[in-house]
């Protein structure tokens, strides 16, 4: 017997902690039984569990301590139960998608089952104690997704302890002593995203605790066309540290070993805490007895002896004979145990359904009624009769349903004058803005820290303002960041010894040291992920993607983490990273550097910035640092050498988001560019002048926002035609341009020529100055393209060019 004895920490084995993990195991299971019996039933959408992994998640939080971070996936239902971060009832409703915070306090009702996560933000968006919390990041669907920023957030405790000057941020740390566990299946160690990651944690040597728990397949496919060796604690083999190389600690333990697996969380995790080191926890021989998820079942693809020997290697069952053979309870204890936590499953389970159709059932017996009034009075009972009838007819339903048939009717109703018209307008208007709030909020911060709340401060130059190259004026703002925030800091490929690659932080690792500018590997998805952790934990990180193609390395990463963070946290969570590159002008296919079109569609909940020039961005920068959403800017890369008028506060100027400036002034036709395309457009304007053509050139500056003022429509009612300019593809970021103006700016009323956009070639540009300037807009372009709409407007003025 092993009762009472001490194991690695302060865990104890006695028959109470054992029965107690006995009764979270059980409970756990018959979750996940209900759980695809409400899916099947139709009361869910989907269903996904953690039947299988009960033991070793048990172990996991036992190791778990206040201050950690869980940076998991969607089969983690029991070490959020065992760290008492969600309810069974709380589960439930999340599979109901239930969209109130009090009932369903992950996600809103916005994510599927199983993805957690701990709220780190009160009411007004500001950070609360994390030191307080069992963390948990909010989980993604995408397989492996969840592990780069599990590097960040490990990353932070190296920077915490290190740092002494961040040793006063105890809301965030107690000086490092917090480790962070990430879990994935092992099937999804097949993603190129962890292995990156585990090759950066072994590098940077941080307290990253991952465990694999391993079931021997992905979906239907099993471990063998998966992983090498069939095995990745085997793979990864070359990673394990020795006495002379630092490395991985690699631990395999199997799933259904109760003291085993204890006692290996408690070694694993101590290890990693005192000495900062990544540890690798391989849980081996686990169970999926209702298979992958509701979608299928895996009868389909496991033969029989699998199946029979899954029955048989069940982690409950073993866990139970284990109990029994060692004296720890009776055989009546443990049934009753049983009995009680299947109680507890239904319970939570029914309480949960109460709580979702309440509120819904409430609303659909008002949307009966009121149809049923507006029949009584209308030329058109029949066909409100049949709405009503289908709208009984469904099988729960849902708002959705509701709404639907309040429009029908309406539609029915047109011009009749009927009393309950406008009742139905109401209950429509007024279902339409729950809604919206239920499900399309918190995109972007609204709290008193949002960027779009920072004044503007403008540059203030003097008679001895030198003229320097942009990078020098970049330089000198980072330079005064780095003194005055020390939780600021920057890593990508090539930051630090050299500066970058432009020189933008030359000399500045020197002064303020490596810790705060760091040079990393080529990794770009585990550069953006080191960014995203360290944005979580309270610290201010810049992460430089080197050039603005590369960006597609950590595409995922950023779309389906960063972008949707505070989205799928209904304001819960939050990471306000700046990722930094440059691009624009730069030949060659891979490296032509605009590829806007892609951020535009994959980053709604990131801004991006695309400043014009140096003094620009440094504004920029300043405004992003003072407010708390995540931000892309793309710095102009051909204007590093080009000069500017260093600002004398240039450590303070705050340029603001969504506003347009107008860079040149003209009455015959206005051209909206951005970015390095401004330089461009300005020369063409000067080339039209001598045409007596006056063009007004607008900077947009910030293309997320989009001109929040419609400054662009005011131009256009004054000239009454309009081009957009940029060098992405056809379709892309330009017409994205005309959407914002021609459509929400309504300026279609003020147009006396059609809209036309100029963009770069459907294909890459070539290298070389000819490839460049036969596939990427040009002055020629921008100039012959204005002249075109001033000669349809008056050809005798303006005669044909050829």
């Amino acid at each position: 017997m092993l009762q009472n004895d001490s194991l690695t920490g302060s865990s104890v084995l006695s028959k109470e902690s054992i029965t107690k993990d006995y009764r979270l195991a059980c409970e756990s299971r018959q979750v996940s039984l209900l759980g695809r019996k409400d899916t099947m039933g139709g009361r869910s959408k989907f269903g996904i569990f953690g039947d299988g992994k009960e033991v070793a998640q048990i172990a996991l939080s036992r190791a778990f301590q206040l201050g950690d971070f869980r940076s998991g996936y969607y089969r983690d239902q029991t070490i959020e139960a065992a760290l008492g971060n969600i309810t069974w009832q709380q589960f439930f409703a999340q599979m109901y998608a239930h969209a109130d915070l009090e009932h369903e306090p992950s996600t809103g009702g916005r994510s599927m089952n199983g993805h957690f996560s701990t709220r780190w933000l009160d009411e007004e968006g500001q950070w609360l104690d994390q030191t307080k919390l069992y963390n948990s990041v909010c989980d993604i669907s995408s397989t492996a997704g969840q592990i780069p920023r599990a590097v960040g957030l490990a990353y932070a405790s190296k920077l915490f302890r290190n740092n002494k000057d961040l040793h006063d941020l105890t809301n965030f740390t107690r000086q490092g002593n917090e480790i962070v566990f990430a879990t994935i299946g092992d099937a999804s160690t097949s993603q190129g995203m962890f292995l990156e990651a585990m090759n950066a944690a072994g590098v940077l040597q941080i307290p990253l605790l991952t465990s694999v728990w391993d079931d021997g397949y992905g979906i239907s496919v099993p471990v063998e066309y998966q992983t090498t060796k069939s095995s990745i604690s085997k793979a990864l083999a070359g990673l394990q540290r020795n006495e002379e190389e630092p490395g991985l600690e690699i631990f395999t333990v199997k799933g259904w070993d109760y003291p085993a697996i204890i006692e290996t969380y408690q070694r694993a995790a101590a290890l990693c805490r005192a000495e900062q080191v990544p540890v690798l926890v391989h849980v081996t021989e686990l169970t999926q007895p209702q298979g992958h998820s509701t979608s299928g079942s895996h009868e389909r693809y496991k033969s029989k002896q699998r199946l029979k020997w899954e029955n048989d290697q069940d982690c409950n069952v073993i866990f139970r004979n284990w109990i029994l053979q060692n004296g720890y309870a009776t055989d009546e204890e443990l049934e009753q145990i049983e009995i009680e936590a299947k109680e507890t499953a239904h319970s939570a389970r029914n309480q949960a359904w109460q709580a979702y159709r309440k509120e819904l059932d409430k609303e659909y017996l008002e949307t009966i009624q009121l149809l049923q009034d507006a029949m009584r009075s209308s030329a058109h009972a029949n066909e409100l009769s049949n709405i009503v009838l289908e709208l009984s007819k469904t099988y729960l339903p849902v708002r959705r349903d509701m709404v639907s048939s309040i429009r029908k009717a309406l539609r029915l109703l047109g011009r009749e004058d009927n009393p309950s018209k406008d009742a139905l307008k109401a209950s429509l208007q007024n279902s339409l803005k729950d809604n919206a709030q239920r499900f399309s909020t918190h995109l972007y911060s609204d709290s008193a820290d949002s960027p779009l709340n920072v004044p503007p401060v403008k540059p203030e130059f003097s008679e001895e303002s030198p003229t320097v190259d942009g990078r020098e004026v970049i330089r000198s703002y980072f330079n005064a960041l780095f003194e005055r925030d020390p939780r600021v800091v920057t890593l990508g490929e090539d930051v630090g010894f050299i500066g970058d690659v432009n020189q933008g932080l030359a000399g500045l690792q020197e002064k303020f040291g490596e810790l705060r500018i760091t040079d990393t590997g080529i990794r770009e998805t585990t550069i953006v992920g080191q960014g995203i952790g360290i944005a979580m934990r309270g610290l201010r990180p810049i992460v430089e993607i080197q050039y603005f193609d590369y960006i597609y390395y950590a595409l995922a990463t950023l779309t389906d983490d960063l972008a949707t963070l505070r989205y799928r946290t209904a304001g819960g969570q939050k990471a306000p990273l700046i990722v930094r590159t440059r691009g624009h002008r730069l030949e060659g296919i891979w490296h032509s550097g605009s590829p806007m079109g892609t951020m535009l569609s994959s980053l709604r909940g990131i801004h991006v910035i695309v400043p014009r020039n140096f003094v620009q961005a440094a504004g920029f920068y300043n405004t992003l640092i003072k407010g708390d959403d995540p931000a892309l800017i793309v710095e102009p890369l051909n204007s590093y050498r080009q000069k500017e008028i260093l600002p004398d506060n240039i450590g303070e100027i705050c340029v603001p988001l969504g506003e347009p400036e107008i860079i040149r002034e003209g009455n015959d036709i206005t051209i909206v560019t951005y970015g390095s395309m401004c330089r461009i457009v300005m020369e063409a304007a000067a080339q039209l002048q001598k045409s007596g053509i006056e063009a007004e050139v607008i900077d947009v500056q910030t293309l997320l926002p989009f001109d929040i003022h419609s400054r662009i429509g005011e131009s256009v009612k004054k000239t009454n035609r309009v081009i957009f300019a940029d060098e992405d593809l056809p379709g892309s970021a330009s017409a994205y341009m005309m959407q914002q103006v021609v459509e929400k700016q309504n300026v279609y009323r003020w147009l006396d020529s059609a809209p036309i956009t100029v963009s770069a070639k459907d294909h890459r540009p070539p290298y070389g100055s000819d490839g460049d300037y036969f596939s990427k807009p040009n002055a020629d372009d921008i100039f012959e393209a204005a002249y075109r709409i001033m000669q349809e407007a008056n050809p005798e003025h303006y005669p044909e060019l050829f």
